[in-house]
This record gives C-alpha cells, structure tokens and sequence, in this order.
C-alpha cells in the first residue's frame, strides 16, 4: 500500500480517538490525537514511511513493526492501554477500520471469529499437533507463556518457575482459595498452585491433548483430589471460584468478544 494512502488511513483513525491521547512525531512534525490532560498518554516517533502501514494490518503488523523498529514510542505500556481501551467491538479504532476492511479479514480469513465451534478449531489446528512436539523446545513443565529471569543467567527452567510463583504470589493464594484457571496449557501453572500454595484448582482447556497430558501430571504429582482439569470452553463454566487466573490467552478470546 502507498505510504501515503496508509497515512491518511490511520491519521483518520486516530482523529477518533477518545480512549487517550497520542502524539505522533514525524520528520520533526509534532500531531496530537485524543483529548488533551486524558489520564493516558503516549508519543509515538515514527522513523521509517513503512510504519503507517503496519495498523492496517492488526496487531500483528503493528508488533512486527516495532521489532523492525519502523517506529518507537515513550511509553509502550499506556500506548497498549489506549489501544486495549478502544479495541470495543461497536466503535473505537479497531471498530471503524475493521468495517473499513472486514471485507478484506472475511477473504483472507485474517480475523477468524472465536466463536465456540471456531476456537476449537483454532485450538485443535495448534495445540493438538502433539505433546512431543512442545515438548521438545519448552521448559520441563511446558509452560508456553513468556518467562521472568529473575537474576542474569537464569536458564528457562528457572524463569518459568519464577514466572509460576510471581502470579501465585500476586494472587495472594492460600489453603482457603479455589482458583479458576481459564487456559490450561500443560498444567505447569495449576500443579504449582495446588502444590505450593494448598489451593484447589479448576482449569479449564478446550485442547484434548492438553487435558490429557495435563490429567497425567496431575495424578504424577499426588493432586487428584485438588486439581480438576475441564475440558470446556470458559464461556460454559459454571460454578462459584475465589480468584481467576488466565495467562496469555487474550488472543483466543478474539477482540469481537471482548465485551
């Protein structure tokens, strides 16, 4: 796509923008978006012309963008903030440009739903490839999420476990607590809980093959009675929990769904 065109594309989004204010800086050229003093606010420096092209293609081409460093802003958290405020599925930038080119996601099949039949394909088209397969490049207890080295030097068995703690420990969980866990993966995260903080724990997965490698640890480490590993979709959960944990599943929600 033209420069140009992506320019003008993108600049008449963020003439929308309600959720925060931006302030692109280009060629010494300072623009603000958004009501000025909003409680969130980012600069966004945009170093090479390809940049504006990257939100016309999600998520996706804005990340890779970035990591091609096409543009850098000051404050990447409340840039990703302002854009989580305006990801509604009615209005808000992604609204306006995903009718601008929902035709083009429908073709391209760029934007599958998350419906409960399509997330079970998705699921099963990437999960259920096989367990030896994940195995083979993940840490012993196959957590597939980012990791927290705690010291330099830490290899990844190491982070992942100190990943597991951190989210236990910022949940506050004890003996008392039943936790619901939206997302499965292998267990990794529900083991650790239960075993390290006495907690029960219901997790849920909508992949057979996780569930049942998952099954199989869980009765490995003695936690039967304290682990149930569902195999249904979260949006048919049923049942009263102290405390939710999901980590890094928002993409199998899907924006249209964020409601």
């Amino acid at each position: 796509m033209d420069h140009r065109i992506a320019r003008a594309a993108v600049l008449g989004l963020l003439r929308r923008l309600r959720a925060g204010r931006i302030e692109v800086v280009e060629a010494g050229r300072r623009r603000g978006f958004g009501p000025p003093g909003a409680d969130l606010a980012a600069a966004v420096r945009i170093r090479d012309q390809a940049a504006w092209a990257a939100p016309l293609r999600g998520s996706l081409g804005l990340g890779e963008a970035y990591g091609d460093r096409l543009w850098e802003t000051d404050d990447l958290v409340a840039l990703m903030r302002i854009g989580a405020r305006a990801l509604r599925p009615q209005g808000g930038l992604r609204g306006h440009a995903s009718r601008a080119r929902g035709w083009l996601h429908r073709l391209r099949r760029f934007v599958p739903e998350n419906t409960r039949a399509g997330a079970r394909a998705h699921i099963a088209a990437h999960y259920d490839l096989g367990n030896a397969l994940f195995a083979a490049f993940l840490d012993p207890r196959m957590v597939y999420s980012c990791a927290h080295f705690p010291h330099p030097g830490a290899d990844l068995e190491t982070a992942q476990l100190a990943k597991l703690d951190r989210i236990c420990r910022r949940l506050r969980l004890g003996p008392d607590d039943h936790l619901l866990e939206i997302g499965t993966g292998w267990g990794g995260l529900a083991i650790h809980a239960a075993a390290e903080y006495g907690c029960r724990v219901t997790t849920t997965t909508i992949s057979r093959e996780q569930q049942a490698l998952a099954r199989q640890r869980v009765a490995a480490a003695g936690l039967e009675g304290r682990v149930e590993v569902l195999l249904e979709d979260y949006r048919d959960l049923r049942g009263r929990f102290d405390k939710l944990v999901s980590v890094e599943m928002i993409e199998a929600v899907g924006w249209q769904y964020f409601g």
